[in-house]
């Protein structure tokens, strides 16, 4: 068994970290506040306001920031906000509620998702499952697009009364993760408010599948879209983007750019040092890839000479190997080390998170794209699990759809075009790559067979344009290309 490494082609370049990193994304904030206020106050005619963002900018933090600052003006009495999962709704509901009181925020849930609420969000809100339910002193309403859209509900929101426009209930509609939600959803709940406000990822994956258009007498309108594609190019709409990232290491940068390559601008909160990971004992080609994924760089390991897979994207021999690279790894403990940030995004101390205590966030998150490669690597974290006794929260697996919102210190990812003879628009999708690509604060270690560059190389012109923009489509095989180009790349030789 060998291996060989080859550094990325991509490299850092005129990148702002901390408080010059911050302090941009801060800016953009302002702007949406500022044309929020004034389509409150009458002085613009705007009926949306898109704030757009990266993976990992804080688009939470910048939506608290709008909800609670548009209360403070005289025209807003109530505001609405929506997202499609309640794993979305529920802490944002809680983080609300922390801030203005549980008599001010309410979260409107279905019965049968009563269960589902954190203790720490129940503490903080105040709940209902119906309208009769949400007291008079409530000024700001939770819920998914599902509940608040609800059909049975349409005729009746005006039990509530009108808020400050006096004619709907809702003053604005805020919608967190607005990217992922598409056109049909929006089109229930966008009446509730004169003023829809979108916070999101525009390279989120939607949770239907976008590429078919079942609407015939217009080709031009697709309900399953993302709703703000409909709206970004009108007059009516006002737009404006976060130009910071605060998940990604300062090495990942250049992956992340890759993506959001059409940007005038992207910086990165964390700089250089800010976060490490701590490693075992190790030795030969396990230390070799660790080692590269603790630098903080993406690293891509194409490993040759495995036994043939049972379908490109369900590969037991390639996790076979992954559980080889795992096990000294887990058994020797790490550490995710970051830099607390003061008040004004400066380093001021250290946060380390051991393996033998992982806390809130998972430590390792395996994705993969189908549901039965997911099925194969979960039975892998239970072995691993069990053998090596690890704490809850080290190891879990997931696809790729039911992880985006998501964070963790390491990912280790199936390559989607791993063992694939094409791209096609499932393995190809760009929502699909970008949430690979994004969900780690630490490390990213991408598993493929051998072959990637042979397959671009060899694949067929796909229609779209090279320069990778943000939206949900296919990636042409050159944009792939560069998204590799970010990768430290490792091959993994097996010996016969």
């Amino acid at each position: 068994m060998t291996i060989s490494f080859t550094p990325a082609a991509a490299h850092l370049t005129d990148a702002a970290h901390h408080g010059d990193a911050a302090r941009g994304n801060v800016a953009a904030s302002d702007r949406a506040i500022d044309a929020l206020q004034q389509v409150l106050a009458g002085q613009a005619d705007h009926d949306k306001i898109l704030l757009r963002a990266a993976a990992g900018a804080g688009k939470s933090v910048a939506l608290r920031r709008m909800v609670v600052t548009s209360l403070t003006h005289p025209n807003c009495h109530r505001v609405a906000v929506t997202a499609f999962a309640n794993k979305q709704v529920f802490p944002l509901a809680g983080a609300l509620g922390n801030e203005l009181g549980a008599a001010t925020v309410c979260l409107f849930v279905s019965k049968d998702r009563l269960d589902d609420i954190p203790d720490h969000v129940l503490s903080a809100v105040t709940v209902a499952t119906g309208l009769d339910g949400i007291p008079d002193t409530a000024r700001v309403v939770l819920g998914t697009s599902h509940k608040l859209g609800a059909m049975y509900y349409r005729t009746r929101w005006s039990q509530l009364g009108p808020a400050a426009n006096g004619d709907r209930p809702f003053d604005v509609l805020f919608v967190d993760e607005a990217w992922q939600l598409p056109l049909h959803r929006y089109a229930t709940v966008e009446r509730l408010a004169p003023l829809s406000v979108g916070v999101g990822d525009v390279g989120q994956l939607p949770p239907i599948d976008p590429s078919e258009n079942p609407w015939r007498g217009d080709p031009g309108y697709n309900p399953y879209r993302a709703w703000p594609t409909a709206f970004e190019s009108l007059d009516s709409t006002f737009a404006v983007d976060l130009p910071a990232v605060w998940r990604p290491t300062a090495a990942q940068l250049p992956l992340w750019r890759a993506f959001y390559s059409d940007w005038d601008r992207l910086d990165c909160v964390a700089a250089p040092g800010d976060r490490r990971i701590e490693l075992p004992p190790l030795d030969g080609a396990v230390r070799t890839v660790w080692e590269a994924v603790a630098t903080g760089a993406p690293t891509l390991l194409e490993i040759d000479g495995l036994p043939d897979a049972e379908a490109p994207d369900i590969d037991q021999p390639l996790l076979d190997e992954l559980e080889r690279l795992l096990e000294p790894l887990l058994a020797g403990g790490f550490s995710a080390i970051s830099a607390r940030h003061d008040g004004v995004w400066q380093p001021a101390g250290e946060k380390v998170v051991d393996s033998a205590d992982p806390g809130d966030d998972p430590l390792i998150v395996i994705l993969a794209t189908r549901n039965q490669a997911v099925d194969d690597a979960a039975e892998m974290v239970e072995r691993l699990t069990t053998r090596l006794d690890l704490p809850d929260g080290v190891l879990r697996a997931s696809t790729v759809d039911s992880w985006q919102g998501q964070t963790n210190a390491i990912t280790i990812a199936i390559h989607p075009l791993s063992g694939a003879d094409k791209l096609d628009d499932f393995n190809s999708a760009f929502g699909r790559l970008a949430v690979t690509c994004t969900r780690a604060t630490h490390g990213l270690l991408m598993l493929a067979r051998s072959g990637l560059d042979q397959l671009l190389d060899d694949a067929a012109a796909q229609p779209g344009t090279p320069l990778g923009e943000p939206g949900t489509r296919s990636l042409p095989r050159q944009t792939h290309q560069r998204i590799l180009n970010t990768f430290n790349r490792a091959t993994l030789v097996l010996a016969k």
